[in-house]
């Protein structure tokens, strides 16, 4: 008789022996996890929670917690040891974890009046909810008389989705100088909400539009698409602040938790925490120790240090040069005020690189590190200072470093819509991920819900990019068409819009058209230039490609600018066919140069163009059988066989195979990724 087979370890396991690997990496939290286990954030988080009714963060630190009792038990270490064996980087903060879990500290462990038990992973609730004996009982009878009287009906307990949005504070105050410090207040509720992972929490963006709104509650809650809303009205008179804020539940428009605060303005943290605990309590969010200590972190200790970052928090929200450049100055009079001051460092670095963003002559580089490394320096689990760090990266094009940069700033704010709609940023061309991408993209929308028409019409636009990149023509078409509802003056969207319809029937020559109408409204747009001159390229007519692409070619050189030089091989081939070889030569070594040091994931199909080009047809048949390996490509790479360059690798014997192989595989990749989608309820 065989033995059997072992036991394939459960998913809860395998996580929590991957954290026991890397149990002495404090760094070593949700993000690297996900990434251990092949997962992304969100569908690790919601895993986690359906298993074990933890947050990932809680899983993690019960599992270091589990450890920790082990080795207290063969009292070999001291405390403070122990505690970095495990991955903690404070040993007072082990010591609070610690009691906390087990209800003593781990310095007892061992002595006779403490009966040491360890626990498995998994939320104590008489801990979490304080709840009497008595009161426990009263609940279990009441659960089965319910079940008696109620014979064979079913029970049904809907849970209810902890999401939530703090509406624009009234400023109560004659005095309207006063609006920024209410707005401060606002804001304050908002940033430590969203610190806590069990909440979803609508941006700021979403909620501005409401602030001289005449919707009543209900109807805010549904455009909002959030069950709890954040209603409050204050003013500063002197050194006294007072405030009335309410939490309200948006089905049954009711509060269900309100208070009114007159405290003085030194006390303004206390009193921004608290609101921040007490709704959290009302709504029974779970709250976890490390989220805990983010929301009581103090920014500044100097009270005029904090009024310049509030003064300046209305013009670095409008995103505009003029209104950033008035936040850097405000900025800066608060670190000449507190010198530590992290946050106002951060968006400093934030502000400069937003100011350039879309500028080719960068100027403000070294700017954005400096300030990004002393906001690290004075506060390394701040999500703004993380920010602005990955910012300084991709401004220096290291894609790779600013990655594990943003992934830590979701871990401490899992509601940053900056972080998100950055991540969606980062895999949709920095280091290209279409399933990330689509990921992220679906996290935006959820964030940025309801926004003012031009946030949210580029919200859409960028959502519709991410869903007919991975294959969701349809789906694509619907939000390209709520992006244009928006803003009908989206400058990109009717470009986007012509490329989907063409994913949906292959229409070339109305893709063309529609194209070259938006074109002729603005003679000054590149991208759309070398997709005309690239779509009659692909049905070889090669004088019409020719008249387009020489336009772009000369104006990119005009200007200096280095954009689009994967269609180089493209271009060339077009330049060769119209007898300009010294140019065709030229482009072509500017694209062998761009292969070089082409570091993702279409390197090899770029390689495929190249050899194609050269007649290397061997050569290019081996890197298209390397392409096919590649996970998480675009969609538009399932068409390069229609190209001109492509053809003449139609005559060997494997290129049908492994161009089946390249579709066989994006299409598996989007049906998983379709059922994950549906699963999680994001399309």
């Amino acid at each position: 008789m065989s033995n059997p087979s072992p036991k394939k370890p459960t998913f809860i396991e395998q996580a929590e022996a991957i954290i026991l690997e890397n149990l002495a990496n404090d760094q070593f939290g949700v993000s690297e996890l996900a990434e251990a286990t092949h997962m992304s954030r969100s569908n690790l988080l919601r895993k986690i929670k359906k298993q074990t009714q933890l947050s990932a963060s809680q899983f993690i630190r019960q599992v270091r917690l589990k450890e920790a009792m082990n080795l207290l038990k063969e009292d070999a270490s001291t405390v403070s040891e122990i505690s970095y064996q495990v991955g903690f980087g404070s040993t007072s903060y082990f010591i609070k974890c610690f009691r906390e879990q087990y209800g003593y500290s781990p310095g007892e462990v061992g002595k006779s009046d403490v009966q040491v038990e360890i626990e498995q992973v998994k939320p104590n609730y008489l801990k979490l909810y304080k709840l009497p004996l008595i009161a426990v009982t009263s609940v279990i009878l009441l659960v089965i008389s319910f079940l008696i009287f109620s014979k064979n009906d079913k029970v049904h307990q809907l849970e209810i989705e902890k999401s939530i949005a703090v509406l624009p504070f009234k400023n109560e105050s004659s005095d309207s100088t006063n609006l920024y410090f209410v707005n401060g207040l606002m804001e304050s509720a908002l940033n430590n909400l969203q610190k806590i992972e069990d909440l979803r929490v609508i941006s700021r963006t979403s909620v501005e539009k409401y602030r001289k709104t005449e919707k009543g509650i209900p109807e805010i809650a549904e455009e909002l698409d959030v069950n709890y809303l954040v209603e409050g009205s204050g003013q500063r008179i002197g050194d006294q602040v007072l405030l009335n804020i309410q939490l309200i539940e948006a089905s049954s428009d009711t509060p269900i938790w309100l208070e009114q605060y007159n405290r003085e303005v030194v006390d303004i943290f206390a009193l921004q925490n608290d609101v921040a605990k007490k709704i959290a309590d009302a709504i029974a969010a779970v709250v976890t120790p490390a989220e805990l200590e983010q929301i009581e972190k103090k920014p500044t200790d100097n009270l005029l240090a904090y009024d310049y970052y509030l003064q300046a928090l209305d013009p670095y929200y409008s995103r505009t040069n003029e209104g950033l450049e008035k936040a850097i100055s405000l900025f800066e009079k608060a670190i000449e005020q507190d010198p530590e001051f992290a946050l106002a460092y951060a968006n400093i670095a934030i502000s400069y690189y937003l100011l350039e963003m879309s500028q080719l002559e960068k100027q403000y580089t070294e700017k954005i590190n400096s300030f990004a490394d002393k906001a690290l320096l004075y506060d390394s689990k701040s999500a703004e200072s993380l920010v602005a760090k990955a910012f300084y990266y991709i401004q220096t094009k290291e894609y790779k470093l600013a990655l594990p940069h943003l992934n830590k700033a979701l871990e401490y704010n899992p509601n940053s819509s900056l972080a998100v709609q950055m991540l969606a940023e980062f895999y949709s061309h920095m280091v290209p991920n279409t399933n990330k991408y689509l990921e992220y993209a679906l996290k935006g929308v959820q964030l940025n819900v309801a926004s003012d028409s031009f946030t949210q019409s580029y919200t859409y636009l960028q959502l519709s990019n991410a869903l007919v990149s991975s294959g969701f023509a349809d789906e694509a078409l619907k939000y390209i068409n709520k992006s244009l509802d928006y803003n009908a003056e989206n400058y990109f969207a009717p470009h986007l819009k012509a490329f989907i319809l063409f994913a949906k029937d292959g229409n070339i020559e109305r893709t063309r058209n529609l194209l070259i109408e938006e074109w002729n409204k603005d003679t000054t747009r590149l991208d759309i230039l070398q997709d005309i001159g690239k779509l009659y390229y692909i049905e070889e007519n090669y004088d019409s490609a020719y008249f387009y692409f020489k336009k772009f070619v000369e104006t990119r050189e005009a200007k200096g600018l280095d954009i689009y030089l994967q269609e180089n091989v493209k271009i060339a081939l077009v330049y060769k066919k119209m007898g300009l070889d010294t140019k065709a030569e030229k482009l072509f070594n500017d694209f062998s140069e761009y292969c070089k040091n082409d570091q993702s994931i279409y390197r090899s199909v770029n390689l495929v163009w190249k050899y194609a080009y050269e007649g290397k047809i061997n050569e290019a048949i081996e890197q298209l059988r390397i392409f096919s390996e590649t996970e998480n490509y675009l969609y538009w790479f399932l068409l390069i066989e229609d190209e001109p360059l492509i053809k003449p690798l139609k005559s060997h014997p494997d290129f049908e195979a492994i161009m089946q192989k390249i579709k066989d595989r994006f299409w598996e990749n989007q049906t998983k990724l379709k059922k994950s989608l549906e699963k999680d309820e994001l399309i």
